[in-house]
C-alpha cells in the first residue's frame, strides 16, 4: 500500500489520510473477492487494481480541481470507476453511479455500503435514459466516463447531463487526441467546447492515457440524447 500512497502523492500531489488509505484497502479486498465470483473486471491482481483502477480514477483530479465539484455523475461506472475512488478522497461529493449491468451495479451498492459512503446514488440504467430524465438532465457539475464508447458517442451520453458552466471528462487511451478532433462537430451541436486533451503517465503502464475535458457552454438541444442504442450505431 505504501507504493500506492506514494504514487498518488507523486501524480496528483495528494497525501491520503490513514482513513482514506484504509478505505482503498477495503475496496480492493471487496473488489477482488467479488471479482473471483462475478467477473466484474479483467484486472485481477492487487498491483493492477491500485494502478489501473484506483490511481487512474484519481488522475481525473488533475483537470477537475479548478472547477466546482459538488455533483458528479459517472456513466458506465462498472465496478465504481472513477466515481468511488473520487468519492473516497472528496467526502462531500454528491455522486451518481450509472451502470446497465445488474451485477456490477449490485457490487457498487455493496461497496458504497461497506465503505459507509453517503450521498451516493446507484442507478441501473443506460446513459441515454438518464440524459432525458429531469432528475439528471443538466444537473451535474461534472459527467465522467472511462472507456465506455468513442468520444462522439460519449459526448451525446455525457453533455446532456451537465449544467451550463460544468464539464464532461472522458478518460481515454492512445486514441484520445484523434477522437477529440473527430468529435468536434458533435461536441458543438450538443452545447460543448473542447477545453483540453491532457496526457498523463501512470507508473508502470506503458500505453498513453489522456483526459479529454469538454466545457458545457450552451444548453443541449432537447432531442439529445437519442433513444437507447442510436448514439452508438449512428454517431452524430
Amino acid at each position: 500500500m505504501e507504493k500506492f500512497l506514494q504514487d498518488v502523492q507523486n501524480l496528483i500531489g495528494l497525501r491520503l489520510t490513514p482513513r482514506q488509505a484504509a478505505a482503498f484497502q477495503l475496496y480492493e479486498q471487496e473488489l477482488l473477492d467479488w471479482n473471483a465470483r462475478f467477473n466484474l473486471t479483467a484486472i485481477r491482481d492487487v498491483e493492477g487494481v491500485r494502478t489501473k483502477h484506483f490511481l487512474d480514477s484519481l488522475s481525473c483530479l488533475l483537470v477537475m480541481r479548478d472547477r466546482p465539484l459538488h455533483r458528479l455523475i459517472d456513466i458506465g461506472t462498472g465496478a465504481g470507476f472513477p466515481g468511488i475512488p473520487l468519492k473516497i478522497v472528496l467526502p462531500n461529493l454528491q455522486l451518481t453511479l450509472v451502470e446497465s449491468v445488474g451485477k456490477k451495479a449490485d457490487f457498487c451498492r455493496h461497496a458504497v455500503g461497506v465503505l459507509k459512503l453517503d450521498n451516493v446514488q446507484v442507478l441501473i440504467a443506460r446513459a441515454e435514459e438518464s440524459g432525458q430524465e429531469a432528475a439528471h438532465r443538466e444537473q451535474y457539475d461534472w459527467a465522467v466516463a472511462r472507456a465506455v464508447a468513442n468520444l462522439t458517442t460519449l459526448a451525446e451520453f455525457l453533455l446532456p447531463l451537465v449544467k451550463i458552466g460544468g464539464a464532461m471528462l472522458a478518460q481515454k487511451g492512445e486514441s484520445g487526441p484523434a477522437e477529440a478532433q473527430s468529435a468536434e462537430h458533435a461536441v458543438h451541436l450538443l452545447g460543448g467546447h473542447l477545453r483540453q486533451v491532457k496526457k498523463i503517465n501512470l507508473p508502470g503502464v506503458a500505453e498513453d492515457r489522456y483526459l479529454v475535458t469538454i466545457d458545457k457552454v450552451a444548453a443541449t438541444p432537447p432531442q439529445y440524447p437519442r433513444r437507447v442504442g442510436v448514439p452508438g450505431k449512428k454517431p452524430l
